[in-house]
């Protein structure tokens, strides 16, 4: 009856289908928690770099651990773990509590023209991502219309990524902390939400009438 339920429920084409293949809401909450608690230590230690990094340390080092213990990839609890060191060695570095973002400033810019190039080179990120999770290796890509669909659903996030490096450079360049860390949480998990959403739309309805579907690629020879 599991495997019934299963089917039934990617058959129908949820957005849920799509957040489980991406692994949207846990990740982008996890990833607000260190720099709310860089701000906050940063406030409560009268504007000190080292107390706000003593705080975001701790925070990063018990999500980690959480992650670990919910049974998340070793590798993806290290990276996660290492996005907030880094950050708090340039913070330390400079001594400017704004430069904590700088990294994530970076990663979004990076992030936004690498998701462009995926979709101009035929390799859209989208497709590569669901499609490692499918265990379909480059099948996918032999589906010209789940290839096209990939490609637009993938402009969406180079599109989240951009509006973040938006927000983002303005306030960094202005030294503005708390507001950097306000945007952060505001463009995570609700933003991401939004993308797994809009994009799952563009995705079905790109496909046409008839398409089996993410999990069912059509091959020019069954096509």
């Amino acid at each position: 009856m599991g495997g019934t339920s299963e089917r039934e429920r990617t058959d129908a084409g949820r957005p849920e289908s799509l957040a489980d293949l991406l692994g949207g809401r846990s990740g982008a909450v996890d990833a607000t928690l260190p720099p709310v608690a860089f701000t906050v230590g940063w406030l409560l230690t009268d504007r000190s770099v080292v107390g706000g990094v003593a705080v975001a340390v701790l925070a990063g080092s018990a999500v980690a651990l959480w992650r670990w213990r919910r049974g998340d990839r070793p590798r993806s609890v290290l990276i996660g773990l290492l996005a907030v060191c880094v950050a708090a060695l340039v913070a330390l570095y400079t001594g400017r509590a704004v430069d904590f973002f700088l990294v994530q400033l970076f990663s979004n810019a990076a992030s936004a023209l690498v998701w462009v190039v995926s979709i101009v080179v035929r390799w859209p990120l989208l497709g590569v991502v669901v499609g490692a999770a499918l265990g379909q290796r480059g099948r996918w890509r032999r589906d010209r219309a789940l290839l096209r669909a990939y490609g637009r659903g993938s402009w969406v996030w180079a599109a989240t990524y951009a509006l973040r490096v938006a927000v983002f450079l303005p306030l960094y360049l202005g030294g503005q902390v708390v507001a950097l860390t306000v945007a952060r949480a505001a463009l995570t998990w609700p933003l991401v939400a939004t993308a797994l959403t809009v994009s799952w739309v563009v995705i079905r309805r790109s496909l046409p009438a008839g398409h089996p579907g993410l999990r069912h690629p059509v091959t020019p020879s069954e096509g």
